[in-house]
């Protein structure tokens, strides 16, 4: 598992060159990407192809060759393999037929934007790219919303001015979050500030939806315990005389509590009435 550059071709380690060079076949996402740069290091090395649409059929093929003794060697476009990437089902198929898989480390798009973030690293979670669509991109935010772990994305520039925004309505104007673009690249960026001002600087500035992005979001500050005694007063009293969403908005209101947040908490109350009724 042979990580490469995610754009500076300088990135490209010793150990990796080298594994490049001399094992028998390389799986690549994309042989004409891959191929660049292998040229460019002069490696010689055939190439095949091995990505999402071809990866489980190709596993046979390969776990062959590793028994027959060869060594393979895949990489993918940019950065670790099988990381938002192709290469968990090989790595599976060469594990389960009693194989060695080893490691060669290197550039990470995910390490890298943390690393530079300005975010807490001690935990963190890693959620790959989000739904495309804006009702399921919606929904797994809204699942994230009480994460209190620094959260890491990745995102098309296609989608990132939609992102923002609904990462803005699920998380509030005021969580901090970072937005790298093009790491290690000619044109890297990083914008940090408040969701708020994320969204903002996204209208008026064209190059931020420009090229790869990682977006990395703090985590949701510790729930306060007297806002909590307080909402669940609150919605015990509004349970009792009014329906379960209208309770919930308006008790949001009263205490200042988000709504998604209110809400969750007027099913478990609702729910834990009901089961003792």
């Amino acid at each position: 598992m042979v990580a490469t550059p995610i754009g500076n071709l300088g990135d490209l380690s010793p150990r990796a060159c080298e594994v490049l060079r001399i094992c028998h076949v390389i799986a690549a996402e994309d042989t004409r990407h891959s191929g660049v740069l292998l040229r460019h290091f002069g490696i010689t090395t055939p190439l095949l192809s091995l990505h999402e649409h071809n990866e489980r059929q190709r596993c046979a093929e390969l776990v062959a060759r590793l028994e027959a003794g060869e060594s393979v060697a895949l990489i993918s476009d940019a950065g670790t393999p099988a990381i938002s990437d192709p290469g968990f089902d090989l790595v599976g198929a060469a594990a389960a037929a009693g194989l060695e898989v080893v490691a060669v480390p290197g550039p990470s798009a995910l390490v890298a934007a943390l690393s530079i973030a300005a975010m807490p690293t001690d935990r963190f979670c890693f959620e790959g790219f989000l739904p495309a669509r804006a009702p399921a991109r919606r929904k797994h935010l809204e699942a994230l919303s009480g994460e209190s772990r620094t959260i890491v994305f990745y995102e098309s520039p296609h989608r990132i001015v939609e992102t923002l925004a609904d990462c803005r309505v699920v998380f509030g104007d005021e969580r901090r979050a970072t937005l790298a673009r093009e790491l290690t690249k000619l044109h890297e960026t990083l914008y940090r500030g408040t969701l708020a001002e994320l969204v903002e600087r996204a209208r008026v500035d064209a190059d931020l939806a420009r090229g790869e992005i990682v977006l990395v979001i703090g985590g949701a500050p510790p729930r306060d315990l007297a806002q909590g005694a307080e909402l669940d007063r609150v919605l015990s009293l509004l349970l009792a005389e009014l329906p379960l969403k209208q309770a919930a908005r308006i008790a949001a209101a009263l205490v200042g509590a988000r709504d998604n947040e209110t809400y969750k908490r007027a099913l478990a109350l609702k729910h834990g009435s009901d089961s003792h009724s």
